[in-house]
């Protein structure tokens, strides 16, 4: 009787077969001794063990394969496209098996990713490098304290006693650069995390104001503080949003074709500030669940996995029926690259989940594993061929 393969052998080879670089014998070993109770342990679940969506892809893997073994067909096969999830990214039209056409990815010098990188400016124009600023109390404005916890939140103090004190025109902002996000908390309690290239602006203090208005550039998701009698606004180039207490995303890049709103908690009006003809757009209002897509001449609704839109707060890229433009415009902007096209862009549709921690060699490998497309890293600049 053949001895029984080690957990760490199988790992091994499971890590092979990803690849594309396993020997005929050692897939017949790998097919012949893999048992499907340790899953958990190879090296295809590593990077996500410890979060719900690995979890879940876990699941269908075990599930997947079970049936096809029923059935009598090689399991591996059947279980192919979710475990290629698992791996890093695949193509909608990667239903069958293919052999990888390799990993090889041409580069002087690879490029970490983004981090915690962002500046706030006072209402007097001074100017503080969160990143390098040490914990503590970073400044003190018209009776406010602004704060640096240890985990880089910034946080907002202000003593009810300094309330009628307070400057009604003092604004502060927040701006993180291209490879930056931050995490704060405004002066009224609401969370905000801001995402790469982006930015808000904010009063100093809330008391005085009927309204709660920010002004945001980029993406941002918010965790509003409830507070019934003072509406919260979140103002773009093209909308307005007005809630009351919710959780919610919105992206507004300049360079992307549409302003997207999404509702994970709570309920959002979303007003368009572009004029239509005599008017304005007809308000739309956003339920748990939905979607806002303003393109400025018309905002659509629709039903969608609000787990995509947050996934870049959650650390992950997580693409579904994406084009490759729209991909790397969200790498150009977390990994602070210029990406640039040689020859006819691809146009397949991508989807699948990556981690944001990686070097972008990482993300771009498992891109370039499709077989759709193709890049080269010279400094930082991404090259992209089909």
């Amino acid at each position: 009787m053949k001895q029984q393969p080690s957990k760490e052998t199988l790992s091994e080879l499971a890590d092979k077969w990803l690849k594309g670089t396993i020997t005929p014998e050692e897939r017949t070993l790998l097919d012949e001794w893999y048992n499907l109770d340790i899953a958990e342990e190879l090296n295809w679940t590593r990077d996500y063990a410890e979060n719900e969506l690995g979890n879940r892809l876990l699941a269908e893997i075990k599930s997947t394969a079970f049936r096809a073994k029923q059935n009598n067909r090689n399991w591996w096969v059947a279980a192919a496209a979710m475990i290629a999830l698992t791996a890093g990214i695949f193509t909608y039209n990667f239903l069958k098996p293919v052999n990888p056409p390799g990993d090889n990815i041409s580069y002087a010098a690879d490029i970490v990713p983004g981090r915690n990188k962002a500046f706030l400016t006072l209402a007097d124009g001074k100017k503080i490098s969160l990143t390098e600023a040490p914990d503590g109390t970073l400044a003190e404005q018209e009776g406010i304290k602004i704060n640096k916890t240890a985990d880089g939140q910034i946080i907002y103090i202000s003593p009810v006693s300094n309330i009628e004190n307070i400057a009604k025109n003092a604004f502060n902002s927040v701006e993180t650069p291209k490879g930056g996000q931050w995490q704060l908390s405004l002066p009224d309690g609401t969370r905000v995390w801001l995402n790469a290239a982006s930015s808000l602006k904010y009063p100093a203090s809330f008391a005085s104001k009927a309204v709660r208005k920010v002004e945001l550039k980029g993406e941002a998701y918010f965790e509003v503080a409830k507070d019934k009698h003072h509406p919260f606004l979140v103002k773009t180039n093209t909308q307005e949003v007005e809630v009351l207490g919710t959780h919610f995303n919105i992206n507004s890049y300049s360079d992307e074709q549409f302003v997207r709103t999404t509702l994970l908690e709570g309920s959002v009006r979303i007003n368009s500030s572009v004029k239509k003809g005599q008017g304005t757009l007809k308000p739309q209002l956003l339920k748990p669940g939905q979607q806002a897509v303003n393109d400025g001449s018309v905002i659509r609704l629709s039903k969608v996995d609000t787990e995509l839109s947050v996934a870049w707060k959650n650390n992950k890229f997580i693409f579904e029926n994406d084009n490759i433009r729209y991909i790397m415009r969200m790498i150009e902007r977390w990994y602070n690259v210029e990406v640039v096209y040689d020859g006819e862009v691809p146009k397949d549709k991508f989807g699948g989940a990556v981690s944001r921690f990686g070097k972008v060699s990482e993300v771009l490998k498992s891109l370039q594993l499709t077989g759709k497309v193709h890049f080269e890293i010279e400094g930082r600049r991404i090259t992209v061929r089909k």
